[in-house]
């Protein structure tokens, strides 16, 4: 049994060629999208007529889910099988016992049929993690558990074809400010056409691929609490924030509740709870704060929504996008969520093993009596190094980026013996007296992440 999980959309074409190239037979057999009122019979009912659809049975009526997979079972013939139940937790609408069901049809019949493989792929972490993962009676039963990460850069450069080399990296970033990398998004975008054309046929129109997908991420990946995650996310889109700034933003008490909202947009891919670790800490402290990392949600909050009924009456449709978006913000923001999503890349760019890293998070620091206030972008830190990252996005980079920060520098704490490599990871032009000061230990350009080695 294989567990698939995450909110990265991955089509039956891939999953056949990645688990059932030799198979004789490869089913999939998905969910109906969660909507008010809809009931266990009506996603029996989807599962018969697919089943059908695919095996040549008649459309049967279906009574139960044990009844269902007692039926799939029968169907599983030849040397090899890949059965997918796609989207597991929508089959499991109207019927809390589903998960029991299931464990118990894999351990009478399903798991005795020689070369099947059995993939659970759903988009809901939250149920995944409660019914599956965290329930005992499937212990040893998972053979492969995979979370559906968003792809790591240089795959993402790869969805520009033959024209990759011939796209700045400023056109690239762009486009992932956008989508991430997601890759049901990037499969979306026309390489012929420049970031500016895309963005506006998927975000500015209303039939556009990226205009409605929000709402729809919601009512079906988190149906039942849909407008408190999605408060929680406005709150997040403007920045960071700890427990208490969010619950603030919300005009409401810090509470066990809101910390598990939280948990489930972790789980979810939208949100990630940082860390902080002071210089030369092996351990973090007892500071965290939220991040809002899925960069669609950000850009459709910041500047698809405002204008959600002006677009639906096709009033930006040809508009220029400079117009729309302030690229000076959102594209800082952005940037520094790729780069936090990419980690290898950079590591690999600065010559780091990343079995020597104890440590790679954003760091900030309150003012107190003895310590200025500070906030860096990414601090990476090694047993005898700290590498102080800042992460910018500019038209231009002139030289008072030293001065930024050698501020930020000098207010940290750095405990004896330990070295301090300030990092530039810029996409712009960057003046040349940055680079003939030396000020910096390492200049990574968007450019080298996009091209990163694994």
């Amino acid at each position: 049994m294989i567990l698939l999980r995450g909110r990265r959309r991955i089509g039956k074409s891939t999953l056949a060629e990645v688990f059932g190239r030799e198979a004789d037979t490869f089913l999939e057999l998905q969910g109906l999208p969660p909507r008010p009122g809809l009931t266990s019979s009506e996603q029996l009912a989807a599962f018969s007529e697919q089943l059908a659809r695919q095996t040549g049975l008649p459309v049967l009526s279906l009574a139960s889910w044990p009844q269902a997979f007692s039926l799939l079972a029968n169907q599983i013939r030849g040397a090899s099988c890949v059965v997918l139940l796609d989207e597991v937790s929508w089959l499991a609408i109207g019927d809390r016992d589903f998960a029991g069901h299931l464990k118990v049809a894999w351990d009478l019949e399903l798991k005795a049929k020689k070369g099947l493989v059995l993939i659970l792929c759903g988009s809901v972490n939250a149920w995944i993690e409660e019914n599956i993962l965290n329930n005992t009676g499937f212990v040893g039963r998972i053979s492969l558990a995979m979370e559906l990460a968003p792809l790591p850069l240089p795959a993402c450069d790869l969805f520009w074809g033959a024209r990759r080399e011939r796209v700045s990296s400023l056109e690239k970033l762009k486009i992932l400010s956008v989508t991430g990398g997601v890759p049901r998004y990037l499969e979306e975008i026309k390489p012929a056409q420049s970031a500016e054309v895309n963005i506006r046929r998927l975000c500015f129109r209303k039939e556009g691929f990226l205009f409605s997908e929000f709402q729809q991420i919601f009512s079906e990946t988190l149906a039942a609490r849909s407008p408190a995650y999605e408060r929680i996310l406005r709150a997040l889109s403007e920045g960071d924030k700890s427990l208490g700034e969010i619950a603030a933003a919300l005009g409401r008490e810090r509470s066990g509740v809101l910390s598990r909202y939280l948990r489930h947009l972790e789980l979810s891919g939208f949100v990630r709870k940082a860390a902080v670790y002071a210089p030369g800490r092996a351990a973090p402290s007892r500071l965290h704060k939220y991040r809002l990392v899925d960069n669609y949600s950000r850009f459709y909050l910041r500047h698809v929504e405002p204008l959600k009924d002006a677009i639906q009456q096709g009033l930006y449709a040809t508009a220029s996008l400079d117009e729309i978006i302030r690229w000076d913000v959102i594209l800082g923001l952005q940037f520094e969520n790729l780069v936090l999503g990419n980690l290898p890349a950079l590591l690999s760019s600065l010559g780091v093993g990343s079995s020597s890293v104890r440590s790679a998070a954003p760091y900030f620091q309150r003012r107190t009596d003895r310590q200025e206030a500070c906030q860096i972008d990414l601090l990476i830190q090694t047993k005898r190094t700290l590498y102080v990252c800042e992460v910018k996005c500019r038209s231009r980079i002139n030289r008072e980026i030293i001065e930024e920060v050698s501020r930020k520098v000098d207010a940290l704490r750095v405990p004896r013996g330990m070295s301090v490599r300030p990092v530039l990871v810029y996409e712009g032009d960057l003046d040349p007296a940055v680079e003939s000061e030396g000020y910096f230990d390492a200049l990574v350009r968007f450019k080298d992440l996009l091209a990163a080695k694994p």
